[in-house]
């Protein structure tokens, strides 16, 4: 029989009572309520990690800010931790601990119009050049990713993950955490399939963001699971590959227009699919007339790439600069150079590299162009001067996390005078005169803006060193990460520390290199309108609140591959609605409760 009242939250925990002496009530925890997260929280499964150093370090400044700031503002330290003057907190007692890595100003303490100066404006033009979301038929598939961002706690644990997925040797990150959630706003929402589906992706982009315009982007995996097998083995037919894909190419286009129809504005745009080869030609041209691709998107590391007639022959990977291969696909695409008209970025070619989990980077046999490194980019951006090459993730080799690039800097490996983060460094120095060579950010920045600040630093300061602020591009890699606000606000706060910068010559991530990358350069390479939604004359409309009552049956059966379904864009997805929507975005924040940055669980006691 339990010794607990039969409404005691010690009920719900599979703790002794020798554990339960160690333990407190996260929510009853005053500094629980920071805004970003300072330790460990257990859902009564597991016995929570205990508190690095670093991190009690800065609980303690966050509380001793707090204290002051709540009884000068007259209001409790619950209700202060929850405002801005919290999130504020937080990142002065971070750069107090670890150096000067985010802009905030003790006014932001005691006023909100100084919280507001120092946020992203309210004309920041936005353009996240990486969306994903998942087909009905394959829910669970970014469920690992989110687990990671996550950190340990509750949602990772009803999920299925009890340790960090892709970091299963338990290294600490630089906080001193194997397994620390990369925002708070990630750490308590549940992690099910539907978190990945259109409903999500409409609202976390369009309703909870600054996003005024995102590419919707797609990814063949390159295994294909036989019926009846236990294995998966790569694809022989792109009907194979399309069969194991998050979302296809046909898929991508239809919630394009879904969006963009509701919106009335070019708020989405889609990518094709880049399956190289002469065996996939037809099937490209097939895209581009059914489709009408507004850029593509292709994965070395990934088996798709075909060359023969022979069915009973998988897929090969492949490299940008293979004659045989990739040219014949660069020639197609370049000879339906029509697109461009009314799908500027047609020549937009956009390409995965580094994020492998295939094996050691610093392995010679890992090291290779088609398992992620950037050696093939330099011979096929010359020769292919009308494409624009925007480099997914930025090239960087982390094993999915970046205690390698941690310990790189630790270490003081250097490569021609600045530390050799993998593969970046190495992109950004083979492409530095390469001005149609571009770095998008995609889960590089998640990864490492809270965890790995020093990481992100250096792969900024190298960025902006050898190829200038005009050559970045924002992405956020979400749906996996959440609403991609968490990542704007991050970055448009990140500095580069001044020692740092003057030790290796990295430029000032100042508010002009902020705008360029977080939407401008983007705008530049898709020849859009910079202006925001809420200027005067801009062109972008809101998405109205009610638009998962407005998705057409048609989309609902494409998502969910039904059969019969089509895979294209029809007649019905594209015809206009006769009502209009009238609210902005704005109005639906009114609407919303106030953050609360309560974690229910267990923490270890002091």
């Amino acid at each position: 029989m339990s010794q607990h009242k039969p409404d005691s939250p010690e009920n719900d925990t599979w703790f002794s009572q020798e554990q339960l002496r160690r333990l407190e009530r996260a929510d009853l925890a005053e500094t629980s309520c920071a805004a970003v997260p300072t330790r460990n929280v257990s859902n009564g499964e597991y016995v929570p990690l205990a508190q690095t150093p670093a991190q009690r370090e800065v609980e303690a400044r966050v509380a001793a800010l707090t204290e002051g700031s709540a009884s000068r503002l007259g209001v409790s330290r619950r209700r202060f931790l929850c405002g801005a003057g919290g999130m504020a907190a937080s990142f002065i007692a971070m750069n107090e601990v670890f150096g000067r890595y985010f802009e905030a100003s003790p006014f932001e303490l005691f006023e909100s119009a100084a919280a507001a100066e120092w946020g992203p404006p309210k004309d920041l033009f936005v353009f996240d050049d990486q969306l994903h979301m998942v087909r009905d038929s394959q829910g669970a598939a970014g469920m690992p990713l989110r687990a990671t961002s996550q950190g340990a706690g509750a949602a990772s644990t009803a999920a299925g993950f009890k340790t960090n997925p892709f970091n299963p040797s338990g290294y600490p990150d630089e906080l001193g955490n194997p397994w620390s959630a990369w925002t708070d706003s990630l750490q308590q929402a549940p992690n099910v399939g539907t978190d990945f589906a259109l409903t999500s992706l409409v609202k976390d982009v369009y309703l909870d963001s600054h996003v005024s315009v995102a590419v919707l982007s797609n990814a063949p995996l390159g295994l294909f699971l036989p019926p009846g097998a236990k294995e998966p083995i790569p694809p022989r037919t792109i009907a194979e590959s399309l069969s194991s894909e998050i979302l296809t190419g046909y898929q991508t286009s239809a919630v394009r227009d879904f969006v963009n129809r509701i919106a009335g504005s070019k708020r989405m745009l889609a990518h094709g699919q880049f399956y190289p080869g002469k065996r996939n030609l037809d099937f490209m041209q097939q895209q581009i007339e059914e489709c009408q691709p507004d850029s593509w998107k292709g994965y070395t590391i990934a088996y798709s790439a075909k060359d023969n007639d022979d069915p009973t022959r998988a897929m090969d990977r492949w490299s940008l600069d293979d004659e045989a291969m990739a040219y014949p696909t660069f020639e197609l695409i370049r000879r339906n150079r029509a697109q461009l008209k009314n799908h500027p970025g047609f020549f937009n070619i956009c390409i995965h590299k580094g994020l492998t989990t295939l094996g050691d980077p610093a392995d010679p046999a890992s090291d290779q162009a088609i398992m992620g490194n950037p050696n093939d980019i330099p011979k096929a951006a010359r020769d292919w001067p009308d494409f624009n090459f925007i480099i997914y993730h930025a090239a960087w080799a982390p094993l999915f996390y970046g205690q390698q690039s941690l310990r790189a800097l630790h270490e003081g490996r250097l490569l021609n005078g600045v530390p050799d983060v993998q593969w970046v460094t190495r992109m950004a120095q083979q492409c530095a005169d390469l001005p149609n060579v571009y770095a998008e950010l995609g889960t590089t920045f998640a990864a490492t803006v809270t965890i790995f600040p020093s990481v992100c630093a250096h792969i900024l300061g190298q960025l902006l060193k050898y190829w200038g602020a005009e050559r970045i591009v924002f992405g956020s890699d979400s749906l996996w990460y959440g609403a991609p606000q968490w990542q704007i606000e991050a970055l448009w706060r990140f500095q580069i520390p001044e020692a740092m910068a003057a030790k290796y010559g990295y430029p000032r991530l100042d508010e002009t290199a902020r705008r360029k990358i977080l939407g401008l350069n983007s705008a530049r390479l898709y020849k859009l309108d910079s202006r925001t939604a809420t200027a005067a004359g801009g062109p972008y409309k809101p998405v109205p609140r009610d638009f998962a009552a407005r998705i057409p049956p048609e989309l609902r059966a494409t998502l969910a591959d039904a059969a019969g379904s089509q895979q294209g864009p029809t007649a019905s997805l594209l015809r206009p609605l006769p009502d209009r929507f009238a609210q902005l975005r704005e109005d639906y924040r009114d609407a919303g409760g106030v953050r609360t940055n309560q974690r229910h669980g267990w923490v270890l006691r002091d």
